[in-house]
């Protein structure tokens, strides 16, 4: 492993962005969208006809803020507009006949899903209703039966960049809308929440993601919508950063959606008031606290149930797991044990739940080969929902591990990519302001990563409300005497059991109390 100074990380990191950086005016053009064209046409159809129109999202935090989009770009034209977000627990996900029962419109949107929709297309084709799908998800052998369908992974779309989530593409259809009907909004206000759900869905930060989130986070330091005001106090920092978002926001926004109602986060996301944003915060912080407390509970039980499972593809199931906090529970699972997870929620007969992937399996691919077993799922590479009979259970998980034989070995390694090994001393401001340089980091733009190899352990303290957090104190070379404190989080290290330390970890800024200063977080510790 390499030894780097800062020059070495510099131009590491510059050649992940040889090629350049988009600027918002290169955005490809919304019309290379196949169907855009034809969706906005018959939307700013409607109003103009005074026609019935309806948007149905998704409980995520995707789906929520496409959701959001949509019904401040009705409010901006003062045009009415029905929205509904379908409820995990009663309605399960997308355009459900369920849904459609609550709908009274001449016209519906789908956001950020619909494209596995056929029964709902069926439905609106005998309502004499005009399906409209926006939606980015991976597409199946048969489309629904729609007015028009927009998603940029359809073979037969011509759209540049295909890694867009549910809100860029409504986003794009709705500024097609804009120019159909000639109307002052200006789509770029949009942009502050836009870049949240980039984030939140985990979108590659590259071509226009890169630029949008970049523009994005800029804007929710200065914007005066209420929700993005109220996220500012609540982070209270002076430059937010994308792990702020998907650590800080995306899980309370997704707590609606999980544990009671999406419509929380819809209500928050649009609120007119900063005192209205404010009240709908509260109750999103307290859905997250208790999400917490079922998501330890369940994880706890999880890991208890897996025991000595070799299976390369771990699949648990119980009566009782909390439907909204599988997905979270199934991507702790990856974490702790270094394989792809299922975990499912059973009632009664039924069982429901969310599988994440790591390294190169293809978890969606997996499942598709097993869809016998299954009453229904979607989803993509990394990450999928489910549903199928309990008496289906076991056969599935024994099928899905069959098939996953047949995958290489090295397509179950994790995707950490450590640049190499920092010298003391290097650690320092001007390392950090180095590293910001080349923010937002997420997905296909991973925060760096350094290696401590063999620190010596000076000291170890816990801190957090039930002492489950560590400081631990390293001397990171043998020749130095320069030591620094790491941060672990969610585990204990004993001095008296580990009297020297390998990890990977990442340098951050902390801010707190008005006081900035160096954080390095570990990252992974090696056994």
């Amino acid at each position: 492993m390499r030894l780097l100074d800062k020059e070495a990380i510099e131009k590491i990191l510059s050649q992940r962005f040889a090629k350049g950086e988009k600027r918002l005016s290169e955005i490809p053009d919304p019309a290379l969208l196949k169907d855009a064209q034809k969706a906005a046409a018959r939307i700013a159809k409607a109003i103009k006809g005074q026609e019935k129109i309806a948007v149905v999202g998704d409980y995520d935090v995707d789906g929520v803020v496409s959701t959001a989009i949509t019904v401040d770009f009705f409010r901006m034209i003062d045009y009415p507009l029905q929205a509904v977000i379908p409820n995990r627990f009663y309605d399960g996900y997308g355009v459900s006949a369920s849904v459609l029962e609550r709908v009274d419109a001449d016209v519906v949107i789908t956001v950020d899903n619909g494209i596995t929709a056929l029964e709902a297309a069926k439905i609106c084709k005998e309502r004499g209703c005009d399906l409209l799908i926006t939606d980015h998800h991976t597409p199946p052998k048969e489309l629904p039966d729609a007015f028009a369908v927009v998603d940029p992974k359809q073979e037969d779309c011509s759209y540049p960049f295909k890694e867009i989530c549910g809100a860029e593409v409504i986003w794009l259809v709705l500024a097609l809308v804009k120019k159909e009907l000639g109307v002052d909004v200006d789509m770029a206000s949009f942009i502050d929440i836009l870049s949240i759900a980039i984030i939140a869905d985990i979108m590659p930060l590259v071509d226009i993601n890169r630029t949008l989130v970049k523009e994005g986070l800029g804007r929710i330091m200065r914007s005066s919508r209420p929700a993005c005001v109220i996220i500012r106090d609540f982070l209270n920092k002076s430059r937010i950063t994308s792990e702020d978002i998907a650590f800080m926001i995306a899980p309370r926004l997704n707590s609606a959606g999980r544990l009671e109602d999406a419509s929380i986060a819809l209500s928050f996301l649009t609120s007119r008031t900063t005192q209205e944003a404010y009240e709908w915060f509260e109750r999103l912080g307290a859905l997250n606290e208790f999400r917490k407390t079922t998501e330890a509970q369940a994880l706890e039980e999880a890991l208890a149930m897996v025991g000595e499972c070799e299976d390369d593809v771990i699949v648990v199931a119980k009566e009782g797991w909390h439907e909204g906090v599988v997905g979270i529970i199934a991507s702790r699972l990856v974490d702790r044990l270094g394989r792809p997870a299922i975990v499912l929620s059973i009632d009664g007969e039924r069982a429901k739940g969310s599988a994440r992937s790591l390294g190169e399996v293809d978890i969606f691919a997996l499942i598709d080969q097993n869809r016998s077993f299954l009453e229904k799922f979607g989803g993509h590479k990394m990450a999928a929902g489910l549903s199928l009979n309990v008496h289906n259970i076991e056969a599935f998980k024994q099928a899905l591990n069959q098939s996953a034989k047949a995958l290489p070995r090295e397509a179950f390694v994790p995707k950490e990519e450590v640049l190499g090994i920092l010298h003391p001393e290097a650690i320092d401001f001007e390392l950090l302001e180095l590293l910001e340089r080349f923010e937002p980091y997420g997905e296909a733009n991973a925060r760096p990563k350094f290696l401590a190899k063999d620190a010596r352990v000076v000291d170890v303290r816990t801190f957090g409300a039930e002492g489950s957090h560590s400081r631990i104190t390293l001397a990171l070379h043998p020749a130095s005497n320069i030591t620094h404190e790491f941060v672990l989080f969610k585990r204990v290290i004993d001095p008296k059991e580990c009297d020297r330390l390998t990890c990977s970890y990442s340098v951050t800024k902390n801010e707190y109390n008005n006081r900035v200063s160096l954080q390095l977080l570990v990252s992974t510790l090696y056994e």
